[in-house]
């Protein structure tokens, strides 16, 4: 991205300082990873391990719609259950692969 002055910045994904890469699972390529498990127990280690960092804002994005659309409180352990179910399904469920060719929206 430029500046006022022209000049151009280079900077990494949210979520990745370290430069870790991983082979995402969503968008079938090797791109940037988390620096840590975004979720606790067995499945924020697979996603740590499978998920990259462009992927997991994806799903911000899909999870911010999830919490208002069902009218969940984050802190309730039910909600954090379907969330938990809703993310397997969005990272590694059946079609959880993004389409070829598939661009992302850009921020407004």
């Amino acid at each position: 991205m430029a500046d006022s002055c022209g000049h151009t910045h280079t900077q990494a994904p949210a979520g990745n300082k370290s430069g870790r890469m991983v082979m995402c699972k969503k968008f079938q390529k090797e791109l940037p990873g988390l620096d840590s498990p975004p979720w606790p127990g067995e499945l924020g280690q697979r996603i740590y391990d499978n998920i990259s960092a462009q992927a997991w804002k994806l799903w911000e994005e899909r999870m911010k719609m999830i919490l208002n659309e069902y009218r969940l409180m984050p802190w309730q352990k039910e909600a954090q259950e379907l969330v938990a179910k809703h993310m397997e399904d969005f990272f590694f469920g059946e079609g959880a692969a993004l389409p070829p060719g598939y661009v992302p929206q850009q921020a407004k």
